[in-house]
């Protein structure tokens, strides 16, 4: 949007839960299987835990899912439209996790997760586009906000499908694909005519612009993302493993409830700074003094001769780095300066969700071996310091939608 345009037009609260919600579908769609439907499939396929189809499942459906997404946004942008491929992308996804429950090998399992990944992208890239074209910078804040809901409803629906006995082994696919639809689908039916088209507009540089300045942001926004991410995926994959060396026999429940409470501690405060944020105009400061928060909670956890100090230093980290991820998909849609472009660059900006998961375990073994994790977490804090200096450096005031 060029600066000299009126602010667009606010979106209704009601609007707002529904995307927020319809955001959260995507979550609820790939949690639950990746993190225990699909581990679950491959032991009943090859009649034990097999680590290495595991690891290939996960390597090549990242791959996939990053190339899908940038393909996803590139078709929306073209046909200037979005609520039909997302339409289209949950029909396919839903199709094909359901065959991941049918699959009768693990070569065949693989090739139907690399497809589903195809089909969730296809709903998610154009999804995440949509909410650029229709919510003002005035909102972005509390937009990103509201996203926070996304990773706890994903944590609860993981839970919800394998409590007990209360879903049957052979019916949770169907679970996770109605609940996905359940989410997805109300914001699509309802919203249309949110586009706002001062949101639309192409940013046509005159002399004088600040394009560079915006594409300098762009940079750096991409840049603080991805070394938070390294960060808080290597913590996701390890959590278990560290807490288990400082308390041998920790319990796996007990790891999975402090993740979870974690994630829907930080939906309250997300919304909080989101709306502060855009109240005072500071869209970038609460990203870099999260980003900071990060740093010194994995330096808590490096010195940590405790437990209990362990814990502490872990809950300051994974909700400031929840936090930090769900604003800075909010932001994300401030510095973009081409609409027309939107989807491709959101594309592009969702590899900082895909390649710290191809970075992440090579650090880990280069590290942990012969320094031990406290070594690997002064890392992660140095790059989590990175990130908030990326970011303070132009965390201004605005008046604009360059942060």
């Amino acid at each position: 949007m060029n600066p000299s345009l009126p602010e667009a037009a606010r979106q209704p609260g009601w609007f707002l839960v529904l995307f927020a919600l319809a955001a959260a579908g995507g979550a609820v769609a790939y949690v639950p299987l990746l993190t225990v439907l699909l581990p679950q499939r491959i032991a009943e396929l090859q009649g034990s835990e097999d680590v290495a189809v595991l690891a290939q499942v996960s390597f090549f459906g990242a791959v996939v899912a990053s190339i899908a997404n940038i393909a996803a946004g590139i078709l929306s942008d073209r046909f200037a439209m979005r609520r039909p491929w997302i339409v289209a992308g949950l029909a396919l996804s839903t199709v094909l996790l359901l065959a991941v429950g049918e699959a009768r090998s693990a070569s065949e399992l693989v090739l139907l997760v690399m497809a589903w990944q195809v089909g969730l992208n296809l709903m998610l890239g154009p999804l995440m586009a949509w909410a650029g074209d229709c919510f003002p910078d005035s909102q972005k804040g509390v937009l990103g906000g509201a996203l926070a809901v996304s990773p706890a409803l994903g944590a609860l629906a993981g839970s919800l499908v394998t409590y007990g006995g209360l879903v049957p082994v052979e019916g949770r696919l169907w679970l996770v694909a109605a609940l996905v639809a359940a989410l997805v689908l109300p914001a699509v039916v309802c919203g249309g005519g949110r586009t706002r088209a001062n949101l639309m507009q192409p940013r046509v540089a005159v002399a004088g612009d600040d394009l560079p300045k915006v594409d300098h942001a762009v940079r750096r926004m991409w840049l603080a993302r991805f070394l938070v991410q390294v960060a808080e995926g290597g913590m996701f994959a390890f959590l278990l493993f560290w807490l288990r060396s400082l308390a041998p026999g920790f319990p796996e429940n007990a790891a999975a409830n402090i993740f979870s409470v974690v994630l829907v501690c930080a939906v309250p405060l997300s919304l909080l700074l989101g709306r502060w944020s855009d109240r005072h105009g500071r869209p970038i400061l609460p990203l870099a003094a999260c980003a900071l928060l990060c740093a010194a909670g994995m330096l808590v956890m490096a010195g940590a001769g405790t437990l209990a100090l362990a814990v502490a230093g872990y809950v300051l980290f994974a909700i400031a780095a929840a936090i930090f991820l769900a604003l800075h998909t909010g932001q994300t849609l401030r510095v973009l300066p081409a609409p027309q472009h939107r989807g491709r660059d959101l594309g592009f900006f969702n590899l900082t969700n895909t390649l710290p998961g191809m970075v992440m375990p090579w650090l880990t073994v280069m590290l942990v071996p012969g320094l031990g994790y406290s070594a690997l977490f002064v890392l992660f804090a140095a790059l989590s310091l990175a990130s908030a200096v990326l970011l303070a450096t132009f965390a201004r005031p605005v008046g604009t939608r360059i942060a």
